[in-house]
């Protein structure tokens, strides 16, 4: 225990008497016995000038007046070589035992210094396990500290991330700096992050899904998808339980929302449908939740004119719905509104009258007049559609009263419906009510600064308006409405499809008053946004590529045109049938075009394909008979 003393202490020869008695004990276990045994050896003097040893049978010489003493005498009665062997003797066992004596010595000295050498591979020894020693519980207490300052930390964070987060949400509500709110929740996540020390955390995810819709808000569409790619890795699906299920469904549907604010479409209807599995697997298939993220991707697959999706979609969710609901309830009548508006694009205008009727009735049943009148103005579009204008103008009345009794008479839904009544009497040859429905219209899109004025409304409308002038034969009222209308939607995130759509529409205007050149830019940037969305494969984008090819044929770029209809063909021939009108027009100016260029077995066969299928048997009949008579064919 006194080894353990500090260096300093025992180089000073401070040590305790307890510590000198152990040293000692350490020296004399490494003697030997024999040298136990040793006596300390004499100490010889020395002197500057060594001396000659006397021998003890030199005499000195007598002096001449000296008596003789008695040991001369003595020496006298022996003879004389008998004292000489005798002194000789005695100096020979006098040497030996000197000798003796000095090798004694010698073997002591070696067992010390044996004994030094021991002492001292023990002391080093033992100095290398008390350094050890104490450079671990060095290590041990700089540990402790690190791990309770890393608690306190942890303690810090734990307290600071609710607070950035609640500063974030304050900032937001009351409309200041979105920046300001951007910085608390950054620091806000960093601190769950850190909280979290690398395992799953709702909290975490929470706040990485508030980050991300600060970046929506500001813009910053890329910044957020990257945040929400991350938040969904977060949660453990498996075996976090529902709740980190939930929160990874949340990441997914944020996502697909913000890819569609991108133009990305088939990548946010992706993100739809994974959510949209992690739900089922968290929920099961039949849970209420699900029903209303089926009715959600439904919506996605109609506005992307995905229009068999959408109906299946909308399908199931009508039928957890009933299963969930009372008879003739909100989510019901939701359902069948919307499953009404998919039957429409579709070209079932009665089965989506069906389900419309049905619609409004339940939500007359729960007093909810403002729906009420959203679906009596798709029940009016219907009612057109089936060349019913009576109904029609009764159900758009009815509309319209009930918008300016409860919006107001300069609200956009109120404009909306007069747009409506403008096409319908279009339709019906009533010029003069058309036009003064426009002009009401108009008056309302103008004041931007008025309460419910939507940007994508005004849009619509305006191109709505610009349709029914275009069809006055006012086509620079029309140009200029449509060209205000794209402005509108370019600025708007998550509105490429519309805005392609309006694109098509100038195009066509250009077409008409033949500036092909200005047509084809046009058709060529429509065609651009539909192939960059989820229209890649849809009916709109093959009619574009089919106007195109037509405005290139105009300018003599017969290539261009053959590849824009070929791409048309393939894309109508599967969204709408070989036997469709746009298919067979398509058909037509496709062997058009290779007739152009030489290839006339392609037209031949393409023109066969343009005709419809009762008419080309007949034709190929006509055909046989003239060959069979001799006639040459055409």
């Amino acid at each position: 225990q006194n080894l353990c003393e500090s260096p300093a202490r025992r180089f000073s020869g401070g040590g305790s008497p307890a510590a000198s008695e152990t040293l000692t004990g350490v020296v004399l276990d490494g003697l030997s016995d024999n040298t136990a045994e040793v006596k300390p050896a004499r100490s010889l003097k020395t002197s500057s000038s060594p001396s000659r040893e006397r021998l003890p049978f030199a005499r000195s010489r007598p002096s001449p007046n000296s008596k003789p003493l008695e040991s001369d005498k003595t020496s006298l009665e022996h003879p004389p070589d008998k004292l000489q062997s005798s002194s000789i003797l005695n100096a020979t066992s006098d040497t030996s035992a000197r000798k003796d004596s000095h090798s004694k010595i010698f073997e002591s000295t070696l067992h010390r210094q044996k004994a030094q050498k021991k002492f001292k591979k023990c002391f080093l020894e033992r100095e290398e396990s008390i350094a050890l020693e104490s450079n671990t519980n060095h290590l041990r207490n700089r540990q402790g500290s690190e791990n309770r300052r890393t608690d306190d930390d942890r303690s810090q964070h734990a307290e600071l991330g609710p607070y950035l987060l609640k500063l974030a949400k304050s900032t937001i509500a009351s409309g200041d700096n979105p920046r300001k709110a951007l910085d608390f929740m950054i620091r806000a996540v960093k601190s769950f992050e850190k909280r979290a020390n690398g395992k799953p955390s709702l909290d975490l995810v929470i706040s990485m899904h508030i980050l991300a819709a600060i970046h929506t808000i500001l813009g910053e569409f890329e910044e957020a998808v990257m945040v929400l790619r991350h938040s969904i890795l977060i949660p453990d699906v498996k075996a976090g339980g529902v709740q980190h299920a939930l929160a990874a469904f949340a990441g997914h549907m944020q996502l697909g929302d913000t890819l569609a604010l991108l133009g990305r479409g088939e990548d946010a209807l992706t993100a739809y449908h994974t959510g949209l599995d992690v739900q089922k697997r968290a929920l099961g298939d039949m849970h209420p939740r699900v029903g209303e993220t089926c009715r959600y991707l439904a919506e996605a697959h109609m506005q992307a004119m995905q229009f068999s999706e959408a109906e299946e979609l909308c399908q199931h969710a009508l039928e957890i719905h009933k299963q969930h609901s009372p008879a003739a309830s909100v989510e019901e009548a939701t359902d069948r509104r919307l499953m009404g508006l998919i039957c429409n694009g579709k070209g079932e205008y009665d089965a989506a009258l069906e389900h419309l009727v049905l619609a409004s009735m339940a939500l007359i049943a729960n007093g909810l007049d403002v729906e009420v009148a959203a679906v009596d103005t798709s029940i009016g579009d219907t009612h057109v559609a089936l060349q019913r204008f009576d109904e029609a103008v009764f159900a758009y009345q009815k509309a319209l009263t009930v918008f300016k009794s409860t919006k107001g008479e300069d609200h956009s839904s109120v404009a909306s419906v007069y747009v409506s009544l403008a096409e319908l009497y279009l339709k019906t040859g009533r010029l003069r009510e058309s036009k003064t429905y426009c002009e009401s219209a108009l008056r309302i899109y103008g004041r931007h600064g008025g309460a419910g004025h939507q940007l994508d409304d005004i849009a619509i409308g305006l191109t709505g308006i610009a349709a029914v002038y275009e069809a006055l034969n006012e086509q620079d009222q029309a140009l200029l409405l449509l060209q205000n209308a794209l402005g509108i939607l370019e600025a708007a995130p998550g509105q490429q499809s519309a805005a392609a759509a309006i694109e098509a529409q100038i195009g066509v205007i250009h077409y008409m008053r033949a500036n092909h050149s200005e047509a084809c830019s046009s058709f060529q940037n429509a065609a651009s946004k539909l192939q960059a969305g989820a229209e890649r494969k849809s009916s709109l984008l093959g009619i574009v590529l089919n106007q195109m090819g037509l405005a290139c044929l105009h300018l003599y770029k017969v290539e261009a045109s053959v590849k824009a209809f070929e791409e048309a063909r393939s894309i109508l021939e599967e969204s709408c049938g070989l036997h469709h009108p746009e298919t067979l027009a398509v058909y037509s100016n496709l062997a058009a075009a290779y007739d152009a260029l030489g290839r006339c077995s392609h037209s031949q066969s393409l023109q066969l394909k343009s005709i419809p299928k009762n008419v080309s048997r007949i034709v190929i009949t006509f055909q046989c008979l003239f060959t069979f008579l001799g006639i040459p064919s055409f």
